[in-house]
């Protein structure tokens, strides 16, 4: 969850300055980011199956993201890093993102989390589909094949007898758009420094689930006084691993070219499906794994085609 990593969607100011002789540095940070992630929606889906409410879940994640990138990044770089040449598209960046975690958090008490993971890989297809007119970049036949190609394992994924309950495929689709809309956004913040939209983004989910705690919280003591220590721990550590996986996502993109990293963000897939199967015993079955090959093959193919098309504008 949390995917400003996926497809994409590097931080923002991150990608231009790799430095080639790191590129194994930034791999390895992007692949134990993903497991990072992946984390952290297994303990989500956790808590909530204890009857932690999603709104608490949410308040606990983005306080202690906020409490924790501040208190990193602050005393090494100062109060100025706080400061955004682009205020108003980092709010709507923020926005998207709380709204991606909620809408993903249902998702994840409808469908397995491997499952719900493959759909949110739509998201990066997605924005290139609607570039020409959401990001003016010319349009591309490449891009809307892809997207429909991307689609076409979905249906497998979601395909009627697969199991999956409809209210957690729409939200999953849901999920999608909303990190669709994130990442466009990021692209939008690209001048910001990568800490302060990482920053931003903790203070809007923070700002809008604080005001919302008093018509949340009185419902939800009762639950959270009888939560176990050890659920308790879970439920914090949401915040800490997503603070977490985005910082080692930042460092990844920062010692590896953002084309370089692009087909490893698709171990999100193995590392989701290795947690679920270690917390609920579940793996998917061989035709769910046929679309999740689908979208993976979809997203790594239009990402060369890019890389490709890049590198011939900058040598021209």
């Amino acid at each position: 969850m949390q995917r400003a990593q996926t497809g994409l969607a590097a931080p923002a100011g991150a990608a231009s300055t790799a430095a080639p002789t790191h590129t194994l540095l930034g791999i390895g940070l992007l692949v134990l980011s993903m497991w990072t992630l992946s984390g952290l929606d297994a303990s989500g889906k956790w808590v909530m199956a204890a009857g932690v409410p999603l709104m608490i879940l949410c308040w606990v994640r983005y306080v202690v993201h906020l409490v924790l990138v501040l208190a990193l990044v602050v005393p090494a770089r100062g109060w100025g890093i706080l400061r955004s040449r682009r205020p108003r598209d980092q709010i709507v960046r923020g926005g998207a993102m709380f709204c991606a975690t909620l809408v993903f958090f249902t998702t994840l008490t409808y469908l397995p989390q491997a499952e719900a993971t493959a759909i949110n890989f739509l998201a990066p297809l997605i924005v290139l589909s609607v570039a020409p007119w959401v990001l003016k970049e010319p349009p591309r036949i490449s891009r809307w094949i892809a997207c429909g190609v991307a689609f076409v394992g979905v249906l497998i994924i979601i395909r009627p007898g697969g199991g999956l309950h409809p209210m957690g495929v729409l939200f999953g689709l849901l999920t999608a758009c909303c990190f669709a809309a994130q990442f466009i956004a990021t692209r939008r913040v690209a001048t910001d420094n990568p800490y302060t939209s990482l920053i931003w983004s903790g203070a809007v989910g923070t700002l809008c689930l604080t005001l919302a705690l008093p018509f949340t919280l009185p419902a939800a003591l009762p639950v959270l006084r009888e939560l176990s220590l050890g659920n308790w721990a879970l439920l914090i550590s949401t915040g800490l691993s997503g603070a977490l996986g985005h910082l080692l996502q930042i460092g990844a993109y920062r010692n590896a070219a953002a084309s370089t990293l692009a087909p490893f963000v698709y171990l999100q897939i193995v590392s989701a499906t290795a947690v679920g199967w270690l917390f609920w015993d579940h793996f998917p079955d061989g035709l769910t794994w046929l679309g999740i090959g689908i979208i993976i093959a979809s997203g790594v193919v239009i990402g060369v085609l890019e890389w490709q098309r890049g590198r011939r504008a900058r040598l021209a």
